[in-house]
């Protein structure tokens, strides 16, 4: 009996020590393409809200831990994920690309870009993460609801149900207002973020 145990116990390990390393192998192979693979679709999302952009560089100051701290403190659950320096053809700072988590929507968590100039101005967003409900939600990838928040110069952004009065406020998607809000309370974070911490832009390193 004991032979058995030890007999099989071998086998167990055999067999685990060589899914191990199959495993590993994979990953070693397959690690490269996916990483190629979001930096390019991130990169993309980059490119989507700051058009004459040439290069996109990590901004140095930014503190994930802090900035969350500060966006919390200003009534935010949302969390920034990453900023980056948006440079012209000639290196100088144009502005900045906010990565930020919606965690207010009404199925699951949006993540998406907002490009604001150093002026203070949002370009808009761009959605790399979004599983809301087909038909309603998901129409936040849609230019008639995006194309609200392009070229806006304003405070924070508000979800309206009607036609806007104002610069800005944003008509809610039909049926959707929980993933309207969603993303306007997002890029509001951004805002938020860029006044208190990076306006008036970074000189040129």
């Amino acid at each position: 009996m004991n032979k058995k145990i030890v007999h099989d116990a071998l086998i167990l390990f055999a067999f685990t020590a060589v899914l191990g390393l199959l495993l590993g192998i994979v990953y070693g192979i397959t690690k490269e393409p996916i990483e190629r693979v979001n930096y390019e679709k991130t990169q993309a999302a980059y490119k989507q809200v700051f058009e004459n952009a040439e290069s996109f560089e990590a901004y140095a100051g930014f503190d994930k831990a802090a900035a969350n701290e500060l966006i919390a403190s200003l009534g935010y659950a949302d969390e920034l994920l990453d900023a980056q320096v948006a440079k012209d053809a000639s290196g100088n700072p144009i502005g900045f690309v906010l990565t930020v988590t919606a965690k207010d929507a009404s199925q699951s968590t949006i993540t998406f870009s907002v490009g604001i100039q150093n002026d203070g101005t949002v370009n808009g967003y761009s959605i790399t993460s979004i599983a809301e409900t087909p038909g309603l939600g998901m129409k936040a990838q849609e230019e008639k609801f995006y194309s609200q928040f392009q070229g806006k110069l304003v405070d924070s952004f508000t979800v309206v149900k009607s036609a806007p009065a104002a610069a800005n406020e944003i008509e809610s998607i039909s049926g959707s207002t929980i993933t309207s809000k969603a993303m306007a309370n997002g890029v509001n974070a951004c805002i938020a973020y860029f006044q208190n911490v990076l306006a008036g832009g970074v000189t040129n390193e």
